[in-house]
């Protein structure tokens, strides 16, 4: 199917499918054009179950084993060892298995995707990281679930998506506070806006940061921005600016072979 995006260094990475779908090739329409995964979203659920349905082929499983948590914007991690219905979805933002043919996807419209990988222990886990979830360590957490089923730091190989990148990522000083009361050296993911009081905040480089200080072994970015590519990606910021009514979302997925 078209709309997908690869990491290279996952490509590469024995045992692991992947993909981080882009909103082409699917079958909604209007402002959920085309394939919007968005269970949350006011598109017709039965376009949604279809677009997800396409997903899960890609990936070369059934529906019923592509697998989304209900996103809270927390740093929790669920260990996935099972299917589960849309009605008993846990609370969670990111998940971690061992188990093959079970596809581990986060939805996105803005916030950063990071899919993982220790081919060698032969376990994944996928994290959805926006600033909150992002801050209180929902990166070093599922890192920390992947070790308990056997993964090694060293070897595990992180990939993260497309998100809304600096230039378009304006935030007022309060959240630019938060971060350093947190890390002094956080500042140096704010840079100064056009408007007095104003910063533009790298989310993917300190996503990328947090990775690489715990320790993990290979960490790529593919450099993609959510808000500058109206085409390719769903934005919740650009639906915001535009004052359309609702944005689909992407899911970001990765599974054992």
């Amino acid at each position: 199917m078209t709309g997908v995006l690869h990491a290279t260094a996952l490509v590469r990475t024995a045992g692991v499918r992947h993909a981080f779908f882009t909103r082409a090739g699917g079958v909604s329409s209007g402002v959920y054009a085309s394939l919007n995964a968005g269970t949350g979203s006011r598109d017709a659920p039965q376009n949604v179950a279809a677009n997800r349905a396409r997903m899960a082929a890609a990936l070369g499983v059934p529906p019923e084993r592509l697998l989304t948590c209900h996103q809270v914007h927390s740093p929790d991690v669920v260990v996935v060892t099972r299917t589960w219905g849309a009605e008993d979805r846990p609370r969670a933002d990111a998940m971690a298995t061992a188990v093959p043919g079970l596809a581990l996807a986060v939805s996105t419209a803005d916030c950063g995707p990071v899919l993982l990988a220790d081919p060698t222990a032969r376990v994944i886990g996928a994290a959805h990281a926006g600033w909150r979830g992002a801050l209180a360590g929902v990166t070093d957490a599922t890192v920390a679930a992947m070790e308990r089923l056997g993964a090694v730091r060293a070897r595990i190989v992180a990939a993260v998506g497309p998100m809304i990148r600096e230039s378009n990522y304006e935030t007022g000083l309060d959240l630019k506070d938060r971060f350093i009361a947190a890390d002094a050296a956080n500042a140096r993911f704010f840079r100064p806006g056009a408007r007095e009081g104003h910063f533009m905040f790298d989310l993917a480089g300190y996503v990328v940061a947090r990775l690489a200080a715990a320790g993990v072994g290979t960490v790529e970015d593919v450099g993609c921005c959510t808000y500058a590519d109206a085409e390719a990606f769903f934005s919740f910021r650009r639906m915001t600016h535009r004052n359309e009514a609702d944005y689909g979302r992407h899911l970001n997925a990765i599974m054992l072979t």
